[in-house]
């Protein structure tokens, strides 16, 4: 006969298993959606990858278990996962302001001595690719553990300690590599910091809304899942078109680089269209956790097809990405049947 307190420790044991395989998802899943599945990294050196883990890993799960703490959705993750690319990309990278860096200064207008078509590319990449996206991917796939803690204070603090582990080592490998001889100016040190405090500040009193008024929620038609993904990823792969690489920085005769503004304005009218939209489906009575897995999906399958026709420079890249994409749709299909199947599967907003 097994006593429960027995029971109650075994369920106890289980449930911190659970957890501590959540977490090692996630740290896995940021950096495979930010860069595997984009074909930043050639097949030949795909062993690169390796690093990406605790650049991207851990700083990705200190955000989801701050905001998760502190009873934040979607905004705070947006918020957070905006701080999260002015550290990478403005303080370790530098590429924000260099005017050497990934050849980004001559994308466009450089406002202050900022490049101003990669931040606006770069910044809500990370916040959407790199933190939402494989926030809400884990979730659903533990999603007996809801929106609960995956660590503990210990390992709080170790995942805190590896993520500025994480930035030092981002900065002691490119940079000097990529861009020597240039150091970020102090002034914009002090810019690029405080934009990043204010968005965590943000980020910490954002909460989820409230459900609105049934009259309001039962008005708003939820679209069906294959026209949801189709949405997401028309509007995905127009908003990576518009921005990277501009037409501007290779072909002048076709789009002179004193016209970047216009694909900028244009891909900020798209970021904001969607984000709208997303917004008031997740709040309607019909939005379900598989209506959220098809927002996902299709922004995932977009950022993959771009992948391929702007990062891939020969057959063998174009091969191996096309078999992460399709590994990609095949997992993402297999967690739809399981929430199809699931009458416990978590409805509610997005994420």
């Amino acid at each position: 006969m097994v006593l429960p307190r027995t029971r109650s420790r075994r369920a106890g044991r289980a449930h911190r298993r659970r957890q501590r395989r959540a977490a090692a998802a996630l740290v896995l899943a940021a950096p495979a959606v930010a860069e595997l599945t984009l074909g930043s990294v050639p097949v030949k050196m795909l062993w690169l990858v390796v690093l990406y883990v605790p650049i991207y890993g851990p700083g990705v799960l200190l955000i989801r278990e701050v905001v998760r703490r502190t009873g934040g959705g979607a905004g705070a993750l947006l918020l957070m996962g905006l701080a999260y690319g002015l550290v990478e990309e403005g303080l370790a990278l530098q590429s924000l302001t260099s005017p050497h860096l990934y050849g980004a200064a001559g994308w466009g207008p450089r406002p202050w001595g900022v490049n101003a078509p990669y931040a606006e590319l770069n910044l809500p990449y990370h916040a959407v690719f790199s933190v939402l996206l494989p926030v809400a991917l884990v979730e659903l796939v533990f999603r007996d553990l809801g929106r609960t803690p995956y660590l503990r204070r210990g390992g709080l603090v170790g995942t805190a300690v590896a993520a500025l582990l994480g930035v030092a080592l981002l900065r002691v490998s490119v940079p000097p590599a990529e861009d020597p001889g240039y150091l970020l100016p102090g002034r914009a040190a002090v810019v690029i910091l405080g934009v990043g405090a204010a968005a965590v500040a943000a980020a910490l009193v954002v909460r989820p809304r409230g459900g609105a008024p049934f009259s309001a929620r039962a008005a708003v038609p939820v679209p069906g899942l294959f026209r949801l993904g189709a949405v997401c990823a028309v509007a995905a792969f127009a908003f990576l078109a518009l921005l990277f690489p501009f037409a501007g920085a290779h072909h002048p005769a076709f789009l002179p680089r004193a016209w970047a503004p216009l694909p900028m304005a244009a891909a900020a009218a798209v970021a904001a269209a969607a984000g709208w939209a997303l917004r008031r489906w997740s709040a309607a009575d019909g939005w379900t956790a598989r209506h959220r897995l098809a927002a996902a999906t299709g922004a995932l399958v977009a950022h993959t097809a771009f992948g391929l026709v702007s990062h891939t420079r020969d057959p063998l890249d174009t091969a191996g990405l096309a078999l992460i994409g399709a590994a990609m749709v095949l997992l993402l299909h297999r967690l739809d049947h399981r929430l199809a199947g699931d009458p416990a599967a978590p409805q509610g907003s997005w994420p």
